[in-house]
């Protein structure tokens, strides 16, 4: 099978197979008081949207994954060797992830970063989980409408800065000589300037920061549904806070855990800003080894591979935290 067959049939496949496991699931999980899409939206409306989806899907989605997959499964050639009869399919870009191709060694440095980059994810996801979780509690369930549209407004105002600027701003507060340090000299707290920088705490900071809305709205949509009543009740049951929280709010509000948690791993797992500009000397962030194969040395089927293994992880990823709550992928978007 050629490789334009394989981008062809493999996205038909995808769709398919997404569109049986979403009939499986109205079909086993039945809601008569839930109206159909075209009973919602009307039949021309409901097909142009599913058109518009669709075309998202496939051709900004769909298709171009597919073609970073079959670009990972060729060699480096120059252009005028591709399609020849040295460009055939082969697994050696996904080996240079283990060996390195020039010298046989073990690639120990990109393993390395690619290890680092998950790992302070997974840390950057429950950090974001623990500030953003009592704010949206707040917001939701006990914070009066005055003071969560105040605290809506405070959350995404500084979100109107780009991302780049709003790093490069970090990094000044963050510097040597920058505003925190100045401060806590002033005061008398430290005699040296501390390195936020090289010690990676601008990187934490930075990549919490990136993506506090992506972790406080799916909280604040979960539990803003439930009905205070239960908390109520639960408090005159004369249960403490920890309990109400651990046995009623947050069993009730997983949905949203899970699709903050999924969204802000995978969001930290991919940026290249934060880590570049706010990450110390020694930071080696798995992205910045792509965006170095796809532009600094042009080999775009071993960059195409490395994004394809770190795709991989997001996605196992996803599937373990969806297998830990017990959520299926609908009830996260809901």
């Amino acid at each position: 099978m050629s490789s334009r067959l394989f981008v062809i049939l493999i996205p038909l496949i995808v769709i398919a197979i997404f569109a049986i496991l979403s009939w499986r699931d109205t079909r086993n999980n039945p809601d008569p008081t839930r109206k159909g899409f075209f009973d919602r939206n009307g039949t021309v409306l409901g097909l142009v949207f599913i058109a518009l989806v669709g075309f998202w899907m496939l051709f900004l989605v769909v298709l171009p994954y597919l073609y970073m997959v079959v670009e990972s499964f060729h060699p480096k050639l120059s252009p005028s060797k591709r399609g020849g009869p040295d460009d055939v399919l082969t697994l050696m870009q996904y080996k240079s992830f283990f060996i390195e191709p020039l010298s046989g060694d073990m690639n120990t440095i990109h393993m390395w970063a690619f290890g680092y980059t998950i790992v302070i994810s997974l840390i950057v996801t429950a950090l974001n989980f623990a500030i953003c979780y009592p704010l949206a509690y707040y917001m939701a369930q006990t914070g009066t409408a005055r003071k969560v549209r105040l605290l809506m407004l405070a959350l995404i105002i500084p979100y109107w800065v780009n991302e780049i600027l709003r790093a490069f701003s970090l990094r000044l507060l963050l510097a040597s000589k920058g505003l925190i340090n100045q401060m806590l000299m002033g005061v008398g707290l430290t005699d040296a300037p501390i390195d936020f920088l090289g010690n990676n705490v601008g990187l934490f900071v930075g990549l919490s920061y990136a993506y506090l809305l992506i972790m406080v709205f799916p909280l604040y949509n979960a539990i803003e549904s439930l009905d205070r009543n239960q908390i109520e009740a639960a408090h005159d049951l004369g249960a403490p806070w920890w309990k109400i929280h651990r046995d009623v709010v947050i069993p009730y509000a997983k949905p949203g855990i899970a699709s903050g948690c999924t969204m802000v791993f995978m969001l930290s797992a991919g940026s290249l800003a934060a880590p570049q500009f706010l990450g110390g000397p020694n930071t080696l962030w798995f992205t910045s080894v792509v965006y170095d194969f796809f532009f600094q040395s042009f080999n775009w089927p071993r960059g195409a591979a490395y994004a394809f293994v770190l795709l991989s992880a997001c996605i196992a990823f996803v599937m373990i935290v969806l297998r830990l709550f017990k959520v299926s992928l609908g009830e996260t978007i809901k």
